[in-house]
């Protein structure tokens, strides 16, 4: 296996979409209903998570939108393509939802009906959505959760683990591809605020090990964050492989920000 491939290996499998599309017709056929209750954006996404998110809005998708997330260690990074893309917009001071509420307000003329600011990881981004969805008494049968590809299926497993009767659908913010030109690495396609490709990296090995159920993982045999992850083994021999070529890219968890 080549290290492009090795890279999408992984890719593939952390980055889950459970409908093809965000049309409503899609919901009627896979699930025989019109809406979700709550269809949720969660900060650590890069700027295209805010398109989507848009997208359902406009959409009509769901019953009550939400955008999650305070500071965290994805944040600086969300402020210097906003800040890029629209100079005019001030986002100084604020949290990761309401840089993404500015965002869509600006750009697409809607806005999420509720917003998280406090959030700094996955265990209470989905904590505080679903004390916040209680504060607003807003029933929570049915969610689309829309994440940053690289953390989909965790954000997933905190949410099974944390409120097991809720069906829960997932669209990750975009799929990217990697491939090997001229001995670099680079994506397919341009995907609007992607990461660089070392970061890129960075995330996709730091999820596996914290996927991975021992006791230095997120599963019930470590922190328990998380439900039980099965990873496959060909996923878990590209991690190994790619941990050999890149063992500086492995990362660990901030306390802070895990």
């Amino acid at each position: 296996m080549t290290k492009s491939q090795d890279i999408n290996k992984i890719a593939n499998f952390l980055s889950q979409r459970d409908i093809p599309n965000l049309e409503v017709e899609t919901l009627k056929s896979q699930y025989g209903v019109t809406r979700f209750d709550v269809c949720v954006l969660f900060g650590g996404s890069i700027i295209t998570g805010g398109n989507l998110f848009a997208q359902a809005i406009k959409n009509q998708i769901a019953k009550h939108y939400v955008i999650v997330g305070g500071a965290g260690h994805t944040t600086p990074d969300l402020i210097k393509v906003v800040n890029e893309l629209y100079p005019e917009l001030d986002i100084t001071g604020m949290s990761e939802a309401e840089i993404f509420q500015r965002y869509i307000q600006h750009k697409y003329n809607v806005q999420a009906d509720c917003l998280e600011t406090k959030s700094t990881n996955c265990g209470n981004n989905i904590d505080n959505l679903l004390s916040l969805l209680d504060v607003h008494k807003i029933n929570l049968q049915t969610i689309l959760m829309m994440q940053d590809s690289t953390m989909m299926l965790r954000m997933t497993a905190r949410m099974n683990k944390m409120a097991p009767n809720v069906l829960v659908t997932d669209f990750s913010t975009y799929q990217a591809e990697v491939e090997e030109v001229n001995g670099e690495l680079q994506f397919t396609e341009k995907i609007p605020g992607m990461w660089s490709m070392e970061h890129y990296i960075s995330l996709l090995l730091g999820e596996i090990s914290r996927l991975t159920d021992d006791e230095n993982g997120y599963g019930p045999k470590g922190e328990n964050f998380i439900l039980h992850v099965d990873i496959p083994s060909d996923v878990d021999a590209a991690y190994k492989r790619l941990s050999l070529i890149y063992p500086n890219l492995i990362r660990t968890a901030n306390p802070k920000f895990a």
